[in-house]
Parts: structure tokens; C-alpha cells; sequence
């Protein structure tokens, strides 16, 4: 799946789920298929039909199907709702936000892509899998992107509490200077009091006596 530009490990996540639909998919075929063979073995018995057996046949025979299909494209939903629920549970944990395109879901030429993937890598995937009896990749480790993720984190971290420690820094020197400029101005009020005191001590002392000539 060169095209879509996966690296082996997401090729080999995109392969398990792909066998999984499939297996999925072939179980409910079944199922349909059954539905066809038990209308045979029940109600095919006799020689000849009128109209209404053979339209009564046909709408239970629709009910039946109807259910069939629409309980494996219900369950296709909620699966995959499953997968993305896994996939963005991942991304959170390193403060990632995933997001999709879903008009890309109906792009006809990515799914021919993936159509062509299915019949022809899938299947050679399959039949070396069986002939080489590797087993399937471990999830990836702290390598890689994660730990250039994990890095970038840590580092954001201590990034982050260097900036709290300025902060801290910051407003003890604030209060100090705030002090500070408290101090100033009870000063400058108990010098403008004793200034004031002074000036009244002053006027109100007696006169001296003229000298006679």
C-alpha cells in the first residue's frame, strides 16, 4: 500500500483490520445465503404457485434479508466508531488532534486503491504470512515518533516551569518594590507633618518687644 504512503507497522494495522471486515463480511454472507437456502427447503415443495404464495414468499424472504443487512451496517458503524475511539484515545495522549475528511470516505479512486489492495497485495500478503509464519508486529514502542513526542512534551514541560519560576520572580520583585514605594510615602507624610508642625510652632510665637530710641 506503497500509495497511501503507510509505514510497514500501519500496513500491518490496516491488514488485521481489513481481515477482520472481511471475516465479518463472509460470516453475514452466510447468513444471507441461509436465508435463501431455508425458503428452498421449506416453501419450494410443491409444483406449481399462485401469485400471492410466491409474493408472500418473496416480501418475508425481503423482511429476513433487510435485517440481515441492516444489522451488519449498523454493527459496521458502531465497529468502526470502536477503531476511531482507540485511534484518538492514542493521539490524546501525547495532545494531538486528529481529524478526518469525510468526503474522502466516498473519494471513488482511493477506493479503488483499496479495492485493488485487497485483491491483489492483501492476498500476497496472506500467502507469505502462511508460507513464513511471522507473527504479527508489536505495537511501536517509545522509538521513533513517539519518543520525539514524548521529548518535545518534556521539554514543553520544563519550558513551562521556567516561565513559572520567572513568574515568581517577577512578583516577589513587584511586592518588593511595592513596599518599597509604601515606605517612600510614609516618609514623605511624617516630613511634610513635622514640616507643617514646625511652621505652626513658628507663627505662633510672641513678637519681640521694639527698642527704644
Amino acid at each position: 500500500m506503497a500509495e497511501f504512503g503507510f509505514n510497514e507497522h500501519h500496513q500491518n494495522e490496516v491488514i488485521n483490520y481489513m481481515r477482520f471486515a472481511r471475516s465479518k463480511r463472509v460470516l453475514r454472507l452466510k447468513t444471507i445465503d441461509s436465508c435463501f437456502e431455508e425458503l428452498k427447503d421449506s416453501r419450494l415443495v410443491e409444483g406449481t404457485f399462485t401469485v400471492e404464495e410466491v409474493r408472500e414468499m418473496l416480501d418475508g424472504l425481503q423482511a429476513v434479508v433487510r435485517g440481515e443487512v441492516e444489522m451488519e451496517l449498523i454493527n459496521t458503524a458502531h465497529t468502526n466508531v470502536l477503531l476511531l475511539r482507540q485511534l484518538f484515545s492514542q493521539a490524546e495522549k501525547f495532545y494531538l488532534r486528529l481529524q478526518s475528511d469525510i468526503s474522502e470516505l466516498e473519494n471513488r479512486e482511493l477506493l479503488e486503491q483499496v479495492a485493488e489492495f485487497e485483491k491483489t497485495d492483501f492476498k500476497t500478503t496472506d500467502k507469505k504470512n502462511q508460507e513464513t509464519g511471522k507473527p504479527k508486529l508489536a505495537p511501536l514502542n517509545e522509538g521513533g515518533v513517539s519518543e520525539l513526542l514524548n521529548k518535545e512534551i518534556v521539554r514543553l514541560q520544563e519550558e513551562n516551569d521556567k516561565l513559572k519560576s520567572r513568574l515568581r520572580t517577577l512578583e516577589s520583585q513587584a511586592m518588593s518594590a511595592l513596599d518599597e514605594k509604601t515606605r517612600a510615602e510614609r516618609a514623605l507624610k511624617d516630613i511634610q507633618k513635622v514640616q507643617g508642625d514646625q511652621q505652626v510652632w513658628f507663627f505662633l510665637q510672641p513678637a519681640a518687644p521694639s527698642l527704644l530710641l
